[in-house]
C-alpha cells in the first residue's frame, strides 16, 4: 500500500461516522481544484449541501445524449433554483458517431453498457477529472452490492490520469434513500419528475425503467445484466475495490 493510500485510509476512518457538511467542509479545505458531480436524481442533495458550505464550488453533469426530456429540464431547473453556472460535459461526436455507424443505436442491449458507457459517460469525465486533484459524488453504499463497502473519502484509481493523485469524496456514503427524500421533502428541494412514475435510479433513457415495489432501485438499470456488474465506468473502482 502506497503512503498516499495509507494516508487516505487513515483519513476514511476518521471520517467514517462524520456528517456530511464536516465531510465537504473537510474536502473544500484540503482541496482547491476540487468540483462536485451531479447526476440529475437525488444527486440535488449534495449539490445543496455543498453550496450551503461553499457558495463557490464547481459543479458539473454529463451530458451523454441519450438522457431523458424530463431530466433536461430538472438539470435546468436546478441551475436556475441555486442560480449557479452548472457545466455540462459532452462526449467526444466523433467516437459516438463511429459507435452508431459500427453497431447501431441499442448495441448495448446484446453487449454490454460498458462500451457506450465508456464513450458517453467515461472519457468525458476523464477529460474533466485530469483538471482536479479531487472530486465528490451523491454515491450511497444502499444503492447497490458494489457500493456496500464504499468509504467517505478512497482514492479514485479507476480515473485518475498517469501520474495523477485523485481523491473521491462521497458525503453522502451512510444515508439511506429515505434519508435523502426526507432531505429532499423538508427543504423543499427540486426533484427529476421521473421519481413520480416510479423511477428510481435515473440514468440514460434506454436503459432505466421503473421498478416495482419493493424491488431494489439498481434493478431499474441495465436490468438485462448481472446486479454486481452495475456500474456504468463512472465509479469503477466500486467493482474491484479500487
Amino acid at each position: 500500500m502506497s503512503s498516499t493510500s495509507a494516508a487516505l485510509g487513515d483519513w476514511a476512518t476518521a471520517l467514517a461516522d462524520a456528517t456530511p457538511r464536516t465531510i465537504l467542509k473537510t474536502a473544500f479545505e484540503r482541496y482547491d481544484r476540487i468540483a462536485v458531480s451531479f447526476s440529475g436524481a437525488e444527486d440535488v442533495v449534495l449539490v445543496d449541501l455543498a453550496l450551503r458550505v461553499n457558495p463557490d464550488v464547481e459543479i458539473f453533469t454529463l451530458d451523454t445524449g441519450r438522457l431523458h426530456s424530463e431530466t433536461y429540464r430538472f438539470l435546468d431547473q436546478v441551475r436556475n433554483h441555486y442560480g449557479i453556472a452548472l457545466e455540462v460535459l459532452f462526449p467526444d461526436s466523433a467516437q459516438v458517431e463511429a459507435l452508431v455507424k459500427a453497431k447501431g443505436l441499442f448495441s448495448f442491449y446484446q453487449d454490454d453498457h460498458g462500451e457506450c458507457c465508456g464513450i458517453r459517460k467515461v472519457a468525458p469525465l476523464k477529460r474533466k477529472l485530469s483538471q482536479l486533484d479531487a472530486w465528490i459524488t451523491g454515491q450511497r453504499r444502499d444503492q447497490s452490492p458494489t457500493r456496500n463497502e464504499l468509504a467517505v473519502v478512497e482514492q479514485d484509481l479507476a480515473l485518475a490520469a498517469p501520474g495523477q493523485s485523485l481523491v473521491k469524496f462521497n458525503p453522502l456514503a451512510n444515508w439511506s434513500s429515505a434519508r435523502v427524500w426526507d432531505y429532499i421533502r423538508g427543504n423543499q428541494l427540486p426533484y427529476n419528475p421521473l421519481h413520480e412514475r416510479g423511477f428510481v435510479s435515473i440514468g440514460c433513457e434506454p436503459c432505466t425503467r421503473p421498478v416495482l415495489p419493493n424491488q431494489h432501485e439498481r434493478e431499474g438499470r441495465w436490468w438485462w445484466e448481472e446486479a454486481t456488474k452495475k456500474e456504468c465506468g463512472l465509479h469503477a473502482g466500486n467493482l474491484d475495490g479500487r
